[in-house]
């Protein structure tokens, strides 16, 4: 009797164990990737709903562009989030949400981010929006590691965070926030919401601490490396894509790649080839001819499309725009001549304009705009996508 008690207790046990490992393996199954998934992202063990985005941006957006805006259900001119997520200042105008939402992590750890933002809140936005089928994309303005001011501190720095550094071990801190927010991002059935992260942008310019002057190119460049690999190898973040974006500003001749490459840190890893281009959209520091920005305007966009294809990668207008909207017929004259310009233009995958502070600061229209009217022709032009024509991008398009 002893000893049939004791196989039964094992027995029983050994059942426990079996469930408990098969719900911690559901748990794992169900939050992040345990095999190989693909073999053309940075990470190999990206989400199947994160490879398929890749592949939906890279194919759909041959012959058309989706239009984004940097936080665009928070805020807008005259009015902050009415706790739903469902206003925009877009939206207002058109009718539609951009297809594209704008996202910045800049000062995570605190409650709000540098706009304003409540963290808890954002999640909240970004999964009503991916919800509604529409794409994220995070930048990050973070403060200066060693001073705590903002990202526009210059103070250098890079090097005290790279391994080996003092400030090292504080700096993982940070970046585990950044792991810890992006896991957090999940929709109903607990799949991870897949993200575009777009860390230390504009680093060919000197206006920002991981930037050209402040930092070297090799510290950049292994700042980078050292970020993309400790958030897939060490945090287990996989549900990202990473995109690399220089200023335009900063490129003397936007018709010869060679500057573009600045800090590349290499094909595997980076997902997206994007640009971040004011310069030649009626810039207030950018003197020349309007005519003579738009033939560089495409010039640009030719270059990273060129670039990306190559590699097998996806070119992007990663962040533009005309603050205070001040030029008549900006939309259909400027942006959209520049993407409709020719075959290979058109193959910009997004373009997303910053954001709408308030009526000094705004880089999409607002209702009783004197922009508005053009905008709706920008809008109801074929080739622009916004969110209600967006197909089941985290699903492969057949």
């Amino acid at each position: 009797m002893k000893t049939y008690f004791s196989k039964f207790l094992v027995i029983l046990l050994s059942g426990f164990v079996c469930i408990q490992c098969q719900d911690k393996q559901s748990e794992i199954t169900n939050t992040q990737p345990i095999t190989m998934t693909n073999d053309m992202l940075v990470d190999s063990l990206a989400t199947e709903r994160t490879v398929a985005l890749f592949e939906n941006l890279r194919s759909y957006t041959v012959d058309k562009v989706l239009f984004g805006h940097q936080e665009t259900t928070a805020y807008g001119v005259g009015w902050v989030n009415d706790g739903f997520g469902n206003k925009s200042d877009v939206k207002e105008v058109c009718g539609d949400f951009p297809a594209v939402y704008g996202w910045d992590l800049g000062n995570i750890g605190q409650r709000k981010n540098n706009d304003g933002i409540d963290f808890s809140e954002m999640k909240s936005l970004i999964k009503d929006a991916y919800k509604r089928g529409g794409i994220h994309t995070l930048s990050f303005h973070q403060h200066n590691p060693v001073t705590g001011n903002q990202s526009w501190d210059v103070t250098p720095v890079v090097s005290h965070i790279l391994p080996g550094g003092d400030l090292h071990t504080s700096y993982i801190k940070r970046l585990d926030l950044v792991a810890e927010f992006i896991k957090e991002l999940k929709d109903d059935d607990a799949s991870l919401i897949p993200v575009i992260f777009r860390p230390y942008h504009e680093h060919n310019g000197d206006w920002f601490w991981w930037g050209k002057g402040p930092a070297s190119e090799q510290e950049f460049i292994a700042l980078w490396q050292f970020t993309v690999d400790y958030l897939k190898n060490e945090k287990n973040v996989h549900n990202v894509l990473y995109a690399f974006s220089p200023d335009r500003s900063r490129i003397a001749d936007p018709a010869n790649p060679t500057e573009y490459f600045y800090g590349y840190p290499g094909d595997e890893y980076v997902d997206i080839f994007g640009l971040d281009n004011y310069y030649d959209l009626g810039s207030h520091w950018n003197q020349a001819p309007l005519d003579e920005q738009a033939g560089k305007l495409v010039q640009s966009l030719e270059t990273i499309v060129g670039i990306a294809e190559r590699r097998d990668k996806i070119p992007a207008l990663t962040e533009t725009g005309l603050d205070k909207l001040h030029i008549r017929g900006w939309w259909t004259n400027m942006l959209l001549a520049g993407i409709d310009a020719n075959e290979v233009t058109r193959k910009i995958a997004y373009a997303l304009v910053w954001r709408n502070a308030n009526a000094e600061h705004f880089h999409a229209p607002y209702p009783g705009h004197e922009s508005v009217a053009d905008f709706m022709k920008f809008y109801n032009d074929p080739i622009t996508v916004f969110e209600a024509d967006l197909p089941d991008m985290y699903n492969i398009i057949e």
